[in-house]
């Protein structure tokens, strides 16, 4: 079942925040991840959020906690401290029923 990073992230660095960026790309490759979405263009209609939303999708929850957790995102991740602050959930990708279609 596929997984999911989803991240809210205010960055308080945009030039130097494009080092995580770079960074970040070796080890989600590696583990199959693939962003769906990336940064701006969002709009909250309910509760809070922040500037950045991010989504990025992994063939399995394994390969998105092996990622978060790898040495290579863990350099990633120390380039990102201090330059934003972020929740990030690993969260697991639901197959199950869908709601009837009411027409």
């Amino acid at each position: 079942m596929k997984s999911y990073w989803v991240v809210f992230v205010d960055v308080n660095d945009p030039e130097a925040y494009k080092a995580y960026q770079a960074a970040n790309a070796a080890p989600i490759s590696k583990y199959g991840g693939r962003f769906l979405v990336r940064g701006m263009g969002h709009k909250t209609v309910e509760g809070k959020s922040r500037s950045r939303l991010v989504v990025v999708e992994f063939p399995s929850a394994e390969a998105a906690s092996d990622c978060y957790n790898s040495p290579e995102y863990t350099s990633a991740k120390a380039v990102r401290e201090g330059l934003s602050i972020a929740d990030f959930v690993v969260a697991q990708g639901y197959e199950g029923p869908q709601p009837a279609n009411a027409a």
